[in-house]
């Protein structure tokens, strides 16, 4: 067998592309064609919908359904998230049974992790997953969970052994999302959007299919969730970009980026809006101001520097190289890009900048950008997280010191009363 090369890659994609893409398809159908032949996620096992491609390879396959304006596989939300942890420790029937659907977009998900009782630990959470005859019984209660209230399924972090550390005593689970005893309740922000949930879970049921993993070794699992998503959270600014044209597919296809980015539209302006800077400044005049140049290019520098955390980020997936600790670099970059580029516009527009809606500069979006700024820092793992796992990981520090890592859980003190 002869082996591939950018150039073979390109034309194979060329010629099957004549053969199946038209933009007057059904978009699920379209995307089923995809996942068939392998082209929707080139990089992924043959197996499992894939061509087995190394990184940069299936990039090139890529870059070749863009040029000629085909639609990719669904990858809005968390649904790449899912997929990398199916396909590192699902088992087959998991990987036939929820692969192909999240890829067509015909199931959505969402990330049950978090929890009003352990903040930034995650492993301290205390929903409990009960073994039964027919699998466990889920109860607790989880919070900040996007797009919740229309998930088909969610990824769930749950106890099943209080009698071990926190970390050992875990285990991760598919949890079925429409069925009695999940109830989605929906939190509003201060920046007036509502793209969070908290999920009250009372007895709701998962099936011995629902396991991800050996049961009490959830805290790996959830590791590798985490380490994609980390990896991911420096892209934000060119996040979610709606795929323009003419024809039944594109209309498809608007209707369903309507629908699921609705909960991340305003993840632009959490990003710091640092794009916005210098055409602000120099309409407004504010340019001549050497304070206000100062604080532009302390952003501009800063951001120039993210990207470049960013690209080595790629070299490394081109490379082939699991994400990776590394991924918490780009992560704590993001934040410091979106508090510098907060103070600058802050600085152009002065007191101005706390004026919502109409009356406020740029319409009220530069205060949506100063409320909406925090919530970089904490997503997807606090700066201050961020911060231990650079320093154990990556520089080689010793752990900070703890108390309750190698306790029982039961023993360990909480901030609420927990499931037992």
């Amino acid at each position: 067998m002869s082996i591939p090369t950018e150039a073979s890659v390109r034309d194979e994609v060329r010629a099957w592309l004549v053969e199946n893409w038209s933009p007057e398809l059904g978009l699920a159908e379209w995307r089923r064609r995809l996942i068939e032949s392998g082209w929707g996620c080139p990089s992924w096992p043959t197996a499992w919908f894939g061509r087995g491609l190394p990184p940069a390879l299936a990039a090139a396959a890529e870059d070749e359904m863009r040029l000629a304006g085909a639609v990719g596989v669904a990858q809005f939300g968390v649904r790449m998230l899912v997929a990398a942890t199916l396909l590192e420790h699902g088992t087959d029937e998991q990987k036939r049974r929820l692969l192909p659907r999240l890829l067509t977009g015909e199931d959505t998900w969402c990330q049950l992790f978090s929890e009003p009782g352990s903040g930034s630990d995650l492993a301290g959470v205390s929903t409990r997953a009960a073994e039964d005859a027919e699998g466990w019984t889920v109860t607790g209660q989880k919070v900040w969970t996007t797009s919740a209230q229309h998930a088909h399924y969610g990824i769930l972090l749950a106890r099943t052994d209080w009698d071990l550390p926190k970390h050992r005593g875990l285990s991760f689970f598919v949890l079925p999302m429409h069925q009695a005893g999940v109830e989605v309740r929906p939190l509003r922000q201060m920046n007036g959007y509502s793209s969070f949930n908290e999920v009250f879970i009372s007895g709701a049921h998962i099936g011995r299919e629902g396991l991800v993993g050996k049961l009490g070794e959830g805290w790996k699992v959830a590791l590798t969730t985490l380490a994609h998503e980390r990896r991911l959270a420096d892209s934000m600014r060119n996040w979610g970009r709606l795929q323009l044209g003419a024809g039944r597919i594109y209309e498809e296809l608007k209707t369903e980026h309507a629908a699921v980015m609705e909960p991340y539209k305003w993840y632009a302006q959490r990003a710091g809006r640092a794009d916005l800077l210098i055409e602000r400044a120099q309409r407004s005049g504010r340019i001549e101001d050497a304070v206000v140049r100062q604080d532009i290019a302390r952003a501009l520098m800063i951001e120039r520097a993210s990207e470049w955390t960013a690209a080595r980020a790629r070299g490394a997936r081109a490379n082939g190289q699991p994400p990776g600790p590394e991924g918490s670099l780009g992560k704590l970059a993001a934040s410091n890009v979106a508090r510098a580029a907060a103070r600058a516009h802050a600085s152009i527009s002065g007191a101005e900048s706390m004026l919502a809606g109409e009356d406020g500069p740029e319409q009220g979006l530069i205060a949506e950008i100063l409320v909406s700024v925090p919530a970089c820092s904490i997503a997807g793992g606090t700066d201050e997280i961020q911060r231990n796992i650079i320093a154990e990981r990556v520089l080689g520090l010793p752990r900070e010191p703890g108390g309750d890592a190698e306790m029982p859980f039961r023993d360990v003190r909480r901030n609420s009363s927990g499931s037992r």
